[in-house]
C-alpha cells in the first residue's frame, strides 16, 4: 500500500491506498485507536478492488483538531463526508472495523445513495446509553478532559515494548501490533513519540439512545455484511444479537480469530468479502473511486 493525502477545508487526512481507481472502491474505516495499516493485510487478498484506507482525524499521519476541539463521534462522520465529496466519490464500497464499523453505519444510513454495500467488522452500530445517563456522561467527559490536559505526555522507552503492549492489550498479534505501531510511533529530537492524539481517550460527552441507535440502522438499505470473530468480543456479538432484525438486506458471518480478526486471519475475512459483494451483484455495477 502507498501513502495518500488529503487536504480538505479545515483537516488533513492521510491514509493507504492500493490498486487503481478504474477498480470498485473500497473505503476502510479502521478501529479507535488503531490506524489505516490496519487493512495492510487484506489488501493484499483484495487485489481486484482499489482499496483506501484512512487514518481518523488524531490517528496515524492525519492531522489533530484544533487545541480548542475534541473528537466527537459524529464530527468522524461530518469528516468522512467531507473527504467524500472532496475526490468525488460515488457509490463505493464502505467498510468498518469496531469504530470505523460505528461511523460507518451512521454515514450508510445518513447518506444511502453514496454507499453500494456496507461492511462491518467486529461492530454492529452506535454504542448507547439511556437518556437518564446524559448528565452524568457529560461530567465525567469534562472531567476526563481537564484531567488529560493537565498531565505530562508519556512516551515510549521503545518501539518493541510498544508492540508488546499493543499485542497484549488488544489480543493480536505481534505481526498485527507492529503494522498498527509502527505508524503511531515515530522520532522526535532522538526521543520516540506518539501520533496519537492523546485527547482521542478521553470519555464521549453523549451517546446515542437505543431509540436513535434503531433510526439510523433502520435507514440502512444497502447489501450490508457483519463479520463477527469466533474470539471477538463478547459485546459485539450481542448487539449483532440484538439489532439483526433492524437492517433489512443482512448477512452475519463468523469467521476464526479475535476482535482483529482483519489482522490476523485476513484471508478468511477476505474471502468472506469478496463472496458477499458477488452475491450482490457487485460486479455488475459501475462502482468506482476517482
Amino acid at each position: 500500500m502507498h501513502e495518500v493525502r488529503y487536504s480538505l477545508p479545515n483537516l488533513t487526512l492521510t491514509g493507504l491506498s492500493s490498486g487503481d481507481n478504474s477498480k470498485p472502491l473500497i473505503l476502510a474505516l479502521h478501529g479507535w485507536l488503531d490506524n489505516a495499516a490496519s487493512f495492510i493485510p487484506l489488501s493484499q487478498h483484495l487485489r481486484d478492488y482499489h482499496l483506501v484506507a484512512i487514518d481518523f482525524a488524531g490517528h496515524g499521519s492525519s492531522q489533530h483538531r484544533s487545541k480548542d476541539a475534541h473528537y466527537h463521534q459524529m464530527d468522524f462522520v461530518h469528516d468522512l463526508h467531507e473527504l467524500v465529496v472532496s475526490q468525488g466519490w460515488e457509490k463505493f464500497i464502505l467498510l468498518g472495523h469496531s469504530m470505523g464499523g460505528i461511523v460507518g453505519s451512521l454515514y450508510v444510513s445518513s447518506f444511502p445513495e453514496k454507499i453500494s454495500h456496507y461492511i462491518s467488522i467486529e461492530s454492529f452500530g452506535p454504542l448507547t446509553k439511556t437518556a437518564e445517563s446524559s448528565p452524568a456522561q457529560l461530567r465525567e467527559s469534562i472531567e476526563s478532559r481537564l484531567s488529560v490536559q493537565a498531565r505530562e505526555a508519556k512516551h515510549p522507552d521503545s518501539i518493541d515494548a510498544v508492540i508488546k503492549a499493543r499485542a497484549k492489550a488488544g489480543a493480536l498479534s505481534l505481526e498485527a501490533a507492529e503494522l498498527l505501531v509502527n505508524r503511531n510511533v515515530f522520532e522526535q529530537d532522538g526521543e520516540l513519540r506518539y501520533r496519537t492524539d492523546r485527547r482521542l481517550r478521553t470519555i464521549s460527552s453523549l451517546r446515542v439512545t437505543d431509540d436513535q441507535a434503531y433510526s439510523f440502522m433502520q435507514n440502512i438499505s444497502c447489501p450490508t455484511l457483519a463479520i463477527k470473530g469466533e474470539g471477538g468480543y463478547t459485546m459485539m456479538r450481542e448487539k449483532m444479537q440484538e439489532r439483526e432484525a433492524w437492517v433489512k438486506d443482512l448477512k452475519i458471518v463468523e469467521c476464526p480469530g479475535g476482535h482483529h480478526l482483519h489482522m490476523d486471519q485476513a484471508s478468511d475475512v477476505a474471502q468472506q468479502i469478496i463472496c458477499f459483494l458477488k452475491a450482490n451483484g457487485q460486479e455488475e455495477e459501475q462502482v468506482q473511486g476517482r
